[in-house]
C-alpha cells in the first residue's frame, strides 16, 4: 500500500494530509492563535477541590481551569499504543489534593466546547521509540507489534535501559530496533525530564514547563515510519527542519523527503485535497457503490446512518444491503480518523437478516479501525440491530477546529420556514402600531417574507393596513437573514413612504432585468434594494443592464419603461 504525507506550511496556518492509496486518510491542521496545548506540562495551581465528583480544578494558566480527575492522580494515563495494567485505587481527591496546592501536570486531552482541558499528574513523553513515564514503576510494549518473540526481545531492552522507579512504553516503530538506538532515546527523554524538574523548582504556578512538539515535528515523530514512501513539503524552512530532525531520529528515512515548489502548483491541488477536505465538513458522505452515509455530530455521540441510495444492485436485495453495508463500514472507519471523531459513535447500517452478513460487516469495521493510531473498540450489535464504537477523545474534531457555530441557528442547524416568520411579523406589526400614534410604519425583512407579507396584488398588506388602520410599507432585502427584521422608519405617512419607495416618478436609473414577469412574459423584473420595477417590454433583456424612466409607483413596485 502506497503512503505518503503532504505538508503544506504558510503563515497563516500548517496543514497535514496522509494519503494512503491515493485516498486522504488523515488531516491536521494548526493555527498560531491556536496552538494545542495536548502534551505540554505546566506547573498548576489546585483552586477547587469537590470530593462529590472526585476531582480538582486546576489553574495552568488557560482560559479556563483545567479538570483533574481522581485517576488521574492515582492511575496511569495510558497512551494510544501500550498496555499497561489497570491498578485499582480507593484514595479520595480530598487525601491526595489541598486547595492552594502547587503540582506538576499535563494535558491529556484539549479544552472541548465549555469544559476545560483534561489533566493528568502522572507525566508521559513521547520519543521516537519509547514513551517514557516518570511516575510509574514497569515496562509496557505497544499492542501493535504483534510477534510474541519480538514483543518479549524488546520488554527485556526496555527492562535493561529503563532507570530506577520510572517506566517505559515501546512503541510501535521500535519494532527490529537495536539496544543503542533505544538507549539514545531513552538519554534525551530522561534529560528532558531533569529539565522539567528543573524549570519547575524555580516557576511560579501556573506556568508552562514544557511545549510540546509542533505539528510537523509530531507528524514526523508519530508517522514518519518505513511504510511511508515519501513526504512531501513546500516550505524550504519546514524541509530543512525535517531533515534536522531525522538526522537525530531516523537518518535512513531522511532521502523520502522532497522539497516541493509550491510556485508550480499548490501541493493540496496537486493531489485534489481541496475539495476533499471540504467533504469532510459535510453531512451526507456519497459511497463509490452508490450508498451515502449520514453523520450527525452531537456533544455526547455520533450517529452515523447508512443508506442504500442510488445503489439498487443487480441480484437480490438482501445482496445489495450487504454490499452497501461492507463499502459503508469501509468508510466509516476512513471518516473517523479524517474528521477525528471521538467519544461514542453508534452506527445504524441498513437492517440484515443473515447472520453472517451482520458478523461480517462488524469484522470488516474492526479491521479498518486497526489502522487507526486512535484506540478505538466495537462493541458489537445492539439488539436494536446498532453497532456501538467507542474511540478516544484527545482534542477537538476537525468540524470544531474549521468551523463555529451558527450564530443564526446557535447549532439547532435549522432556521424557521418563511410561513412562520410571516405570521410571527405580522404579530410584531400590529404590537408596534398598537403602542404607536405614528400613521405608517416600514420594515426591512428578507424577500421571501416579504413576498408572503405583501401577498398577491398587496392583499395580505391591505388586509394588515385595514386591521391596524395604519400604512405599512415592507422592503425586502437580500442581507436581511430569513429570522429578521428591521425596523426601518416610524411616523408620518408621508415621511415613511418617502424611504420606502427608492425611485420617484419620472427618475431615470439605469438596473439590471432580473427575470420576466411571470404573468406577463413581454416584461422583465428588476429590483432595487429589495423594491420591484416591473419594466415594460424587458422579458427578453434578462440579464442586461438598461437605462429606464419611471412611470407609475406603487406601495409595493413601480412600473418603467426603456429609454432608448
Amino acid at each position: 500500500m502506497t503512503k505518503e504525507i503532504l505538508v503544506s506550511a504558510e503563515d497563516e496556518e500548517t496543514r497535514v494530509a496522509i494519503v494512503e492509496e491515493g485516498v486522504l486518510t488523515e488531516y491536521f491542521l494548526e493555527r498560531p492563535l491556536q496552538q494545542r496545548v495536548v502534551g505540554n506540562v505546566y506547573k498548576g495551581r489546585v483552586d477547587n477541590v469537590l470530593p462529590g465528583m472526585e476531582a480538582a480544578f486546576v489553574n495552568i494558566g488557560l482560559e479556563r481551569n483545567a479538570f483533574l480527575y481522581v485517576d488521574d492522580v492515582v492511575e496511569q494515563q495510558a497512551t494510544d499504543e501500550d498496555d499497561v495494567p489497570e491498578h485499582v485505587r480507593n484514595e479520595s481527591i480530598k487525601d491526595l489534593l489541598k486547595v492552594g496546592q502547587e503540582i506538576i501536570v499535563q494535558v491529556a486531552k484539549e479544552a472541548i466546547g465549555n469544559k476545560g482541558a483534561r489533566v493528568t499528574t502522572n507525566i508521559t513523553l513521547p520519543g521516537r521509540f519509547l514513551v517514557l513515564m516518570p511516575t510509574v514503576d514497569y515496562v509496557g510494549v505497544s499492542r501493535r507489534i504483534e510477534e510474541e518473540e519480538e514483543r518479549e526481545r524488546l520488554r527485556q531492552l526496555a527492562e535493561k535501559i529503563r532507570p530506577r522507579n520510572m517506566g517505559l512504553i515501546v512503541r510501535t516503530v521500535a519494532q527490529g530496533k537495536s539496544e543503542r538506538e533505544l538507549a539514545g532515546d531513552m538519554r534525551f527523554l530522561l534529560k528532558l525530564w531533569q529539565k522539567i524538574l528543573h524549570k519547575g523548582r524555580s516557576a511560579s504556578a501556573p506556568g508552562l514547563l514544557h511545549r510540546d512538539l509542533g505539528l510537523v515535528s509530531r507528524v514526523v515523530r508519530d508517522f514518519f515510519t518505513e511504510d511511508v514512501d515519501r513526504l512531501l513539503v513546500d516550505s524550504r524552512h519546514e524541509y530543512e527542519r525535517i531533515i534536522d530532525l531525522l538526522d537525530y531520529v531516523s537518518p535512513g528515512l531522511e532521502d523520502r523527503v522532497h522539497y516541493y515548489d509550491r510556485r508550480e502548483s499548490p501541493l493540496f491541488d496537486l493531489y485534489g485535497l481541496e475539495a476533499e477536505i471540504e467533504k469532510t465538513l459535510q453531512r451526507k458522505v456519497w459511497l463509490k457503490i452508490g450508498g451515502y452515509l449520514v453523520i450527525d455530530q452531537t456533544e455526547a455521540l455520533t450517529v452515523i446512518d447508512v443508506n442504500t441510495g442510488k445503489y439498487v444492485g443487480t441480484t437480490t436485495l438482501e445482496n445489495t444491503v450487504y454490499k452497501t453495508n461492507i463499502e459503508a463500514a469501509r468508510e466509516i472507519a476512513r471518516q473517523l480518523r479524517l474528521r477525528d471523531i471521538g467519544g461514542i459513535i453508534i452506527v445504524d447500517f441498513i437492517d440484515m437478516d443473515r447472520f453472517e452478513h451482520r458478523a461480517e460487516v462488524v469484522r470488516v469495521l474492526e479491521e479498518e479501525l486497526k489502522r487507526d493510531r486512535t484506540k478505538a473498540h466495537v462493541l458489537g450489535l445492539t439488539q436494536l440491530g446498532l453497532v456501538e464504537i467507542t474511540r478516544k477523545k484527545v482534542r477537538q474534531g476537525l468540524d470544531e477546529v474549521m468551523q463555529k457555530q451558527c450564530p443564526y441557528c446557535h447549532g439547532r442547524g435549522r432556521v424557521l420556514s418563511e410561513e412562520t416568520m410571516a405570521a410571527r411579523i405580522r404579530r410584531e406589526i400590529k404590537r408596534i402600531l398598537r403602542n404607536t400614534s405614528s400613521e405608517a410604519v416600514l420594515i426591512e425583512v428578507n424577500p421571501a417574507v416579504a413576498a408572503l407579507l405583501i401577498g398577491a396584488g398587496g392583499s395580505n398588506l391591505k388586509k394588515l393596513e385595514k386591521e391596524t388602520g395604519k400604512s405599512i410599507y415592507v422592503k425586502g432585502a437580500n442581507d436581511c437573514h430569513i429570522e429578521g427584521m428591521n425596523l426601518r422608519a416610524l411616523g408620518a405617512r408621508a415621511e415613511v413612504e418617502k424611504r420606502a419607495l427608492p425611485v420617484q416618478t419620472g427618475d431615470r436609473i439605469e438596473i439590471k432585468v432580473e427575470e420576466p414577469h411571470v404573468n406577463n412574459t413581454g416584461d422583465g423584473i428588476a429590483r432595487l434594494e429589495g423594491y420591484v420595477i416591473d419594466i415594460e417590454g424587458g422579458g427578453k433583456l434578462v440579464g442586461e443592464k438598461v437605462q429606464v424612466e419611471v412611470v407609475k409607483t406603487f406601495r409595493t413596485y413601480a412600473r418603467a419603461r426603456i429609454v432608448l
